[in-house]
């Protein structure tokens, strides 16, 4: 197994709108493997942090916890309209049930609307066939109220068309946005572990004066890195083609929110001064288009209230999963934090390699550099003399836990320096570096001996970045970092469009009604002002339409 079912695949999907690419790689949590052979067991306990936060943490493991349970609290269809309880679970038909459930209101309107007016269009459409005369009727009251109310539900679609256009500006902003930390943070952990792996690789070639790793650790080692290379490129590739797909499905929806928002516009604009000229039949033409525009405008004002209920609802339970690190979630289902088993294995081998390289060191300077050969015991004879140099400290004990430094003994992070005091001045004789002046060891063993303390540093400060992957700690990082500084906007700028979409439909829906009146009224009015400059008593109009 390997780190293939990172979450850094599928946080983008959840807070954007088509969530259908997170699905796809939906499943069950993976429990812990340990590794076999019983040495290095109990260690491998000590690196599960939260075994050392709570001891009851089997029985809390096996608890569940409802994520978002307050939010997620709705009347649910599919449940004979029983308020849902089950929390945010995007597995779950009954919560996709509850959170459109939301937007029923919108959906409705739009068949009301869609059916109502159309019926009505009908209706004229036939009185006009069968009684082609009307009496003659005009209002000043009518007319300049209708021409007030067309002024301001005009000014009001325009009004919507601009939220709409700088909220999908906004919203497009912030999911990329969004995105592009989500992508930065899975590059993070494709560097981390190519860069382990690469310090793996690098640990199987060290030499201190002839003395390796045992052969047994350097096949370990080529087994996990062919892991850790394998994890590497799938989660690389994986992570650059899903946000590829979803930075293109972000792009479309951009250009159809801008494409409803100019046609809106331009359809208010038009209605309003057709309607001021009297054009009645470009008047009815606008009013055919406008009617099956605002019936579409009112559904996908639905889908974006869904939509903006979904990202919201994700936002809480992301931030209920970082607050209940132990219970069992709907997430858990989805989003494993990483094969339980690879991680334990690499932070194992990491710890073991480290372990053996600094015994390696130790073995160098212990048995020949701090000894003082004769001559005659080449090659380990080099003229060693002088103070004895200090021993690298060893992080870890023989069964891999922690391990605190004694007196004596230098540290990773300086026994680099330390040691340059023990380089002697050496010649080359019959091929070896003897030393020409005091000193424990000639300036090529001081090289290998720094490159070995180089190698295992690289490998120790990689421990925690794998320890935080195994108990989830990086990825609760990095929920915590979208709950509090991008789930705002996201929420904010997706409540914007469906907000820009609902004053767009009304107020072009209304106008839509008052470009007939208007029209109407302004042709009465014309008529009727012929006929009193005439002198002569008002024949019946008849209607061209509506």
């Amino acid at each position: 197994m390997a780190f293939s079912r990172s979450p850094f695949l599928l946080l983008p999907a959840l807070l954007v709108l088509f969530l259908s690419f997170s699905i796809s790689c939906a499943s069950s949590r993976l429990h812990s493997t340990r590794i076999p052979g019983g040495r290095g067991e109990d260690g491998l306990v000590i690196w599960r942090r939260f075994l050392a936060e709570n001891s009851s943490s089997v029985e809390l493991s096996n608890s569940s916890f409802i994520l978002a349970a307050e939010r997620t609290d709705r009347k649910d269809p599919l449940d004979g309209y029983k308020h849902y309880t089950g929390g945010w679970n995007i597995s779950n038909k009954h919560y996709w049930a509850s959170v459109g459930f939301t937007a029923v209101p919108l959906f409705a309107l739009a068949l009301v609307w869609f059916v109502g007016f159309g019926f009505v269009l009908l209706l004229i459409c036939c009185c006009y066939c069968c009684c082609r005369r009307r009496s003659y009727s005009y209002s000043r009251t009518a007319y300049a109220l209708s021409l007030i109310l067309l002024i301001l539900f005009t000014c009001a679609a325009i009004i919507g068309c601009i939220v709409l256009y700088t909220g999908q500006g906004k919203f497009h902003s912030s999911t990329s946005n969004t995105l592009d930390y989500v992508v930065g943070q899975a590059n993070i952990t494709v560097d981390n572990l190519r860069n382990f792996s690469e310090s793996l690789a690098a640990a199987k070639k060290i030499s201190v004066d002839q003395v390796l790793l045992p052969a047994d650790m350097r096949g370990k080692i080529d087994a996990i890195q062919t892991k850790l290379n394998s994890s590497a490129n799938d989660l690389a590739s994986k992570t650059k083609d899903n946000s590829r797909k979803i930075q293109r499905v972000l792009d479309i929806v951009r250009l159809d929110l801008i494409i409803v928002a100019a046609v809106m516009l331009l359809l208010a604009f038009l209605g309003f001064l057709f309607s001021i000229l009297g054009l009645q039949f470009l008047v009815s033409i606008l009013v055919i288009a406008g009617w099956i525009l605002v019936a579409g405008t009112f559904i996908l004002c639905g889908v974006f209230l869904l939509l903006h209920n979904v990202v919201a609802d994700t936002c809480v339970a992301m931030n209920d999963w970082v607050d209940h690190p132990h219970a069992h979630t709907a997430l858990d289902d989805i989003l494993p934090c990483v094969d339980s088993a690879t991680a334990n294995e690499s932070l194992y081998r990491g710890r073991e390699v480290t372990y053996q390289l600094v015994n390696v060191v130790n073995q160098v300077i212990n048995n020949i550099s701090n000894i003082d050969f004769p001559p005659a015991a080449k090659p380990l004879y080099y003229n060693q003399s002088g103070p004895l140099m200090p021993p690298l400290c060893n992080p870890y004990t023989a069964d891999l836990s922690n391990r605190t430094c004694t007196a004596g003994e230098v540290s990773l992070n300086n026994a680099s320096q330390v040691w340059r005091g023990y380089i002697c001045q050496a010649a080359v004789v019959s091929g070896s570096e003897i030393c020409t002046t005091t000193g424990r060891v000639t300036p090529s063993i001081y090289n290998q001996m720094a490159a070995a303390v180089r190698v295992s540093q690289g490998i120790y400060l990689y421990g925690p970045f794998l320890a935080d992957l195994e108990d989830c700690t990086f990825v609760r990082q990095t929920f915590t970092e979208i709950y509090s500084n991008h789930c705002p906007g996201l929420e904010l700028r997706s409540k914007w469009i469906y907000i820009g979409l609902v004053m767009v439909s009304t107020a072009v829906m209304l106008s839509l009604i008052f470009w007939v009146i208007y029209a109407r009224e302004r042709r009465h009015r014309k008529y009727n002002k012929q006929f009193i400059h005439s002198g002569q008593p008002p024949l019946p109009l008849q209607d061209k339409g509506p």
